[in-house]
């Protein structure tokens, strides 16, 4: 359980493992359309890039990409979680950087 659900759920019980993993899987939809739309307006900017005439869109084409590498990790942490939670892993209250235990 993530910070985010720990604070959003004080007083709630804990998720049973189908839950869990349903709510998993709803957030890495969401986090694949944020990507897809993300890939589509880079896409679009590149397109309208001209250089002869100076228009370039750099910046906002770089935070695209660093948005759309988000959001892939984002949703590889979400896979991992849920194969954890099909393998029966428990997830310890452990500090955690990014995915690793220390």
């Amino acid at each position: 359980m993530d910070s985010e659900e720990k604070t959003a759920q004080p007083d709630a019980a804990p998720l049973s493992d189908e839950e869990a993993i349903a709510r998993a899987e709803a957030e890495m939809a969401a986090f694949a359309t944020e990507r897809d739309a993300c890939v589509a307006r880079c896409r679009e900017l590149m397109a309208a890039e001209d250089p002869a005439r100076g228009v370039f869109h750099a910046a906002e084409i770089f935070r695209l990409q660093q948005d759309k590498l988000r959001l892939e990790v984002e949703m590889e942490l979400r896979r991992k979680k849920i194969n954890r939670i099909r393998l029966g892993i428990q997830e310890l209250g452990l500090p955690s950087a990014g995915g690793l235990l220390f």
